[in-house]
């Protein structure tokens, strides 16, 4: 991943944590919630682990690509789309971290050369310095394609946004059965427990806030692509 460092080192925060609760989750969440909690996890730690910003082994790209592809096909088989997306944009910028785009305009010391004609032997050797400063200075950019690359950088700034204005009502949720835990006139005894609770709709809450998390983390990483 291209970018400062401490970018990196925010994104392995963020994914450890997002990851960490999201599989404790999955172990004491509702029974309902648990598959897709686990499957959060991973994706979150998957995610700190591409970020991590000190210098990678060589083949660490092709092991995210072949891990991040197949739990994608396996999220498109259950029919879990945002999971299913996520893995294999995941598996999209792996393969972009090992084979980038040359810039544009450089052909090389070669091919500066074929051009140079007939010439003296100084301003031969003149030119054949400049090509070769020019090699020197010609760097690679980010990998990948610009259009898919958008439309991913499109879907995870519209997922983030609706998700997003989806827990204003799930805090307000929290907020209204806070106040009214007390006994009310004609409803339930206030000693009987209510299934779920403020407990499980503030866990509810938290997993969804690590899911805008998780968004913003892939928005950060298709940016630094």
């Amino acid at each position: 991943m291209h970018g400062p460092a401490w970018v990196g080192w925010l994104l392995v925060l963020l994914g450890v944590a997002a990851g960490a609760y999201c599989l404790v989750r999955a172990r004491t969440g509702p029974v309902a919630q648990r598959g897709e909690a686990r499957g959060e996890g991973l994706m979150a730690l998957g995610m700190a682990a591409m970020a991590w910003p000190l210098a990678p082994p060589s083949w660490s790209p092709w092991l995210f690509t072949a891990v991040f592809g197949t739990a994608g096909l396996w999220a498109l088989a259950r029919r879990h789309l945002h999971h299913a997306v996520g893995a294999l944009a995941m598996a999209y910028m792996a393969v972009a971290m090992v084979v980038p785009s040359q810039q544009p305009g450089h052909t090389g010391q070669m091919g500066q050369m074929s051009h140079l004609g007939p010439m003296e032997p100084m301003a031969q050797m003149g030119q054949a310095d400049g090509a070769s400063g020019a090699a020197a200075m010609a760097h690679t950019v980010p990998g990948g394609v610009p259009l898919l690359t958008g439309l991913l950088l499109v879907y995870f700034t519209g997922y983030v946004l609706a998700a997003g204005v989806r827990l204003v009502p799930a805090a307000g949720a929290v907020s209204g059965e806070a106040v009214t835990d007390g006994p009310v006139a004609g409803g339930p005894v206030a000693d009987e427990p209510v299934a779920g609770g403020p407990t499980a709709v503030a866990g509810s809450g938290v997993l969804r806030a690590c899911r805008v998390a998780m968004g913003i983390g892939m928005l950060a990483m298709l940016l630094a692509l």
